[in-house]
């Protein structure tokens, strides 16, 4: 396998991401106080190729947060308020009947719905019906939609941040298991520090003008995630991976905890996601090969969606987050 080190264009590649994201981080700051982690985790996730979902209570910054991101990334951005009568229609587009001035001939023409962005946030994504939830999940996965027999691409890069407020479940859908599974990351939103939390509020109280400089092309977005596929990966990272997945699954698994406290563990897809992020990791941070310790930065938004804790631990009060943190002691490296 060519070593990045080695390959003189893909090695500088690797040193002007790396300066790339912290003229990002920089803008960003300007407008977002803290939240520095997942700041993080969401430029891994658009740079792997993956989508995220959000948990946070509402006032957070969440849109504000995608809002600046999409512009320091010179990306479009589309926000779909999910609602209980939202329609799959509303999200990916529709067909409309229009007459020709002259010919008076009817035709129907496709009316591109708030899918077709670079950056979409699905805001409250569990409020609105499995139907509608799916449109969203199959443009997702296919990055197409399919409109009266006829397929439209959705422009490259696409990326979703799903969000979910963890508190009002009332007359919500939660999103199955099968389709947690298509975002790449779960994270949650903290409340800010006391000292942020100063910072916010002298900040937006004020009458400032943020201007917002464009650090990253779309087109040089596409050359970076390309890159992220390049990077080489040595087998004994690979292992960690699997072995760290593979022991989450109840039944045949010699780890006495997995089997009383997990009902279902994380599929082939978390080992992917795991080795995607541990990668884009490392070419943020101007290195040529990810790391166990890139892996295991990884593994809680990568998991954290994926175990579902059986009865057992939920009456022992054990969350996933618990397991994941007692099985990281158990795997050696």
């Amino acid at each position: 396998m060519e070593n990045l080190e080695n390959n003189t264009n893909d090695a500088l590649l690797v040193e002007q991401l790396s300066q790339k994201v912290k003229e990002l981080k920089k803008e960003i700051a300007k407008v977002i106080v803290g939240q520095e982690e997942i700041i993080d985790n969401l430029l891994i996730s658009l740079l792997a190729r993956g989508h995220c979902l959000l948990v946070g209570v509402p006032g957070l910054a969440k849109t504000l947060l995608i809002k600046t991101l999409a512009e320091v990334f010179d990306l479009s951005f589309s926000r779909i308020q999910f609602t209980p009568d939202l329609m799959p229609s509303d999200i990916t587009g529709t067909e409309i009947i229009e007459e020709d001035q002259t010919t008076k001939k009817r035709a129907f023409r496709f009316v591109k719905g708030p899918v077709f962005a670079n950056i979409i946030l699905a805001d409250e994504i569990n409020r609105t019906p499995p139907k509608t939830q799916s449109a969203l999940l199959e443009a997702m996965q296919e990055h197409k939609v399919t409109a009266a027999g006829v397929t439209y691409n959705l422009p490259e890069p696409f990326f979703v941040l799903a969000t979910q407020n963890p508190i009002e479940q009332e007359g919500t859908y939660p999103l199955p298991e099968a389709q947690l599974d298509r975002f790449m990351f779960n994270l949650w939103l903290d409340y800010p520090s006391f000292d942020e939390e100063v910072e916010i509020i002298r900040t937006t109280t004020a009458e400032n003008k943020f201007k917002l400089n464009k650090i990253i092309s779309d087109e040089e977005i596409g050359r970076y995630q390309d890159l992220v596929r390049r990077v080489p990966v040595s087998e004994n990272v690979i292992e960690y991976a699997v072995k760290i997945v593979n022991s989450t699954r109840p039944g045949n698994n010699k780890i006495k905890f997995i089997n009383d406290w997990v009902s279902w563990g994380a599929g082939p897809r978390a080992s992917q996601y795991l080795i995607l992020a541990a990668k884009t990791k490392a070419i943020i941070e101007g290195r040529f090969t990810p790391n166990i310790e890139d892996v295991k930065s990884a593994l809680v938004p990568v998991l954290r969606h994926r175990i579902i804790p059986s009865f057992n631990a939920e009456a022992d009060g054990l969350t996933s987050l618990d397991i994941i943190e007692k099985l990281v002691k158990e795997i050696h490296t």
